[in-house]
């Protein structure tokens, strides 16, 4: 029996705000009362194997911190078949890390066994529909639990077959997955491919919605932005974050991205704050009530 993801409905879990646990400023989760998150989150696929001083420095913060999962090298649309030993290893880090969700890319990066090194767009094809649903199930299978798969930002639609809204709903029915809505994924694809983003939100299965990543992006012209997750939250992306929480209209557990320039913790705490502040306000309902 597939185990379910939390849907975190308990106040002891309210306004969940994580970020990546980064060894850019690993010390400061062990040392430093500044940055204050909720939660952690990990590529388990960075982590698996790993010894010595990182691995005992990481075990430090998972007991401080509950632990997320958000995989990179899955590739669940590539035609290549899955990598059952790969899984049997995350499935046992998972286990081992008391790891309360694992997400991945609705996308490929590998191709005749070569690794791409980059999320590629999966055609939105019925024929990809089936394709990718099944082997989201065998995933499912293999770790026993469900997984979220995320949203993920696009420059070129590839070969449409499908709108891009009716292709998410229709994988998440077929596979019976949850979903990882990434906002900023989201505002990304909507302003790049000319839709409106908000209206993108309203059409998707909100009931399968079981994590929210944020994170900031590049605006390189007046008809392109490229997500690179190493910038600020705008204030759009804020808004739309907003409107998501109001749709959803029940807590999950929101991750703050930021890979590469990571600036002072006190301006990473303060995007922290600005979402709870957002979730709270967003959610009108008594059993999130905070005294």
């Amino acid at each position: 029996m597939l185990r379910h993801l939390p849907l975190f409905k308990h106040s002891k879990h309210y306004c969940m705000v994580g970020i990546g646990y980064r060894k850019d400023f690993a010390e400061a989760f062990l040392q430093s009362d500044v940055l204050q998150p909720s939660f952690i989150e990990v590529a388990p696929e960075n982590w698996i194997g790993v010894g010595g001083f990182w691995k005992k420095q990481f075990h430090q913060a998972l007991e401080k911190y509950p632990l997320f999962t958000h995989g990179l090298s899955l590739s669940i649309g590539s035609p290549d078949e899955l990598d059952i030993d790969f899984l049997k290893k995350v499935k046992a880090f998972l286990n081992e890390t008391k790891a309360s969700i694992y997400s991945e890319h609705l996308s490929y990066s590998k191709c005749d066994n070569a690794h791409l090194y980059d999320l590629l767009p999966i055609p939105f094809t019925n024929d990809a529909v089936k394709h990718v649903s099944q082997r989201i199930k065998k995933v499912q299978d293999v770790l026993e639990r469900k997984i979220a798969i995320e949203i993920v930002s696009y420059y070129t639609p590839v070969a449409p077959e499908l709108s891009e809204i009716d292709f998410i709903n229709a994988i998440l029915e077929e596979a019976d997955c949850e979903l990882l809505l990434d906002v900023n994924n989201v505002y990304v694809n909507g302003f790049n491919h000319q839709y409106d983003a908000k209206q993108f939100i309203d059409q998707l299965r909100m009931d399968r919605v079981s994590y929210i990543h944020m994170a900031g992006h590049e605006q390189v012209s007046d008809t392109l932005i490229i997500d690179t997750h190493g910038e600020a939250i705008i204030d759009p992306v804020y808004d739309l974050f907003e409107h998501t929480m109001k749709r959803l209209n029940r807590d999950v557990p929101v991750l703050l991205e930021r890979d590469f320039n990571i600036p002072e913790l006190e301006e990473l705490q303060t995007e922290i704050n600005r979402l709870k502040a957002i979730k709270h306000s967003a959610i009108k309902n008594d059993l999130y009530a905070i005294a």
